[in-house]
């Protein structure tokens, strides 16, 4: 063997293995996937695929908003009660005229958008508070967003239980809402084709803008981004209200696919948007992520949910192996991390 063909071949070697060690998660993932294929077949039908990717549709946006946080070294630890929150406050304006127990009894027929705008808005204004919290005041992000995850679900708690609805499930939602998220076109859903055209947008606006060229520079090296002109609060600014936005229409979508809310609704779907994140390459230290990494982690992990309760394993035993591979993912992501520095 020449030395050229040994240099080629021991480079590749380097290559596959480093392959390995980047997406190794991802392969064991991957793996799950086809034991849980193997036990049970039918899991692989087209209906229950569709199914997957409905429920997987909404968490893609909350993940792809999270992605943001995470790009920057942060988390948002609110993100599931901002989902309870823009479920509520639209489901709250968008029922029946004819349901016995409406949120809002003198309110009429108001426009779809009114209630989805006010709801959206609403998570906006949490994320740029965010925002401003870890720009102007240099407070943690895992810290702000405890605090505002308090702080929002106690006021969509307040809201819930104020009379006459008094904590009860809202129901009864308008059939123009319900088709957001369980409608069709054809035989494509049209929750998924919401899902399609927000993740092309973000590919977008992470790809082809100077905000998310900057969004990149904070994240990977905060200190050069600001030497180089970049506004570092304006930037985190806008990254935390953009994540609001995509989790709160995450939520109003939600609930337009579940048909109901209640102020419990998102409870623990950050975690999920996280360990999403996570698996799919974004790195917990900042500055590294794509957007079809994003997707593809949301679309196995929520196939793992769903393939765990499809073969009959333990809700408790889900829980134990969720945590697992978080804490797996993390652990690869900073090991990564610290071999690369």
């Amino acid at each position: 063997m020449s030395a050229n063909s040994l240099a080629y071949t021991l480079l590749g070697k380097r290559t596959a293995k480093q392959f390995v060690m980047d997406k190794a998660i991802f392969l064991v993932l991957l793996l799950l996937v086809i034991v849980i294929a193997i036990i049970n077949p039918r899991i692989l039908s087209i209906r229950v695929m569709r199914d997957v990717l409905m429920m997987s549709s909404t968490k893609v946006i909350m993940a792809l908003g999270m992605m943001f946080v995470i790009l920057t070294g942060g988390v948002d630890l609110g993100g599931g009660r901002t989902v309870g929150l823009a479920a509520v406050i639209s489901a709250s304006m968008l029922q029946t005229p004819d349901y016995v127990r409406r949120f809002y009894p003198g309110l009429g027929q108001i426009p779809i958008l009114v209630p989805i705008m006010i709801a959206v808005a609403a998570g906006t204004l949490f994320g740029i508070i965010n925002g401003l919290i870890v720009a102007k005041f240099k407070v943690p992000a895992f810290i702000a967003t405890l605090s505002s995850m308090l702080i929002i679900y106690g006021a969509n708690s307040i809201y819930f239980n104020m009379a006459p609805n008094n904590s009860q499930p809202i129901g009864g939602l308008r059939s123009d809402f319900t088709y957001l998220g369980s409608g069709s076109i054809g035989f494509m859903p049209v929750i998924i084709i919401f899902a399609a055209v927000v993740s092309v947008i973000v590919w977008i606006i992470l790809n082809k803008t100077v905000f998310g060229k900057n969004v990149y520079a904070v994240g990977g090296n905060p200190e050069a981004a600001a030497v180089s002109g970049i506004n570092i609060t304006k930037t985190l600014v806008g990254l935390f209200g953009l994540c609001g936005f995509l989790i709160a229409l995450s939520g109003v979508l939600e609930a337009a696919r579940t048909g109901g809310a209640t102020n419990n609704y998102g409870s623990g779907y950050e975690l999920d948007a996280i360990a999403s994140c996570v698996v799919g390459g974004v790195s917990t230290t900042g500055g590294v992520g794509t957007v079809s990494g994003v997707i593809a982690g949301v679309i196995i992990f929520s196939f793992i949910n769903y393939g765990l309760t499809f073969v009959g394993v333990n809700p408790y035993w889900q829980n134990i192996i969720k945590g697992l591979i978080i804490v797996s993912a993390v652990s690869f992501d900073i090991r990564k991390y610290v071999k690369k520095n």
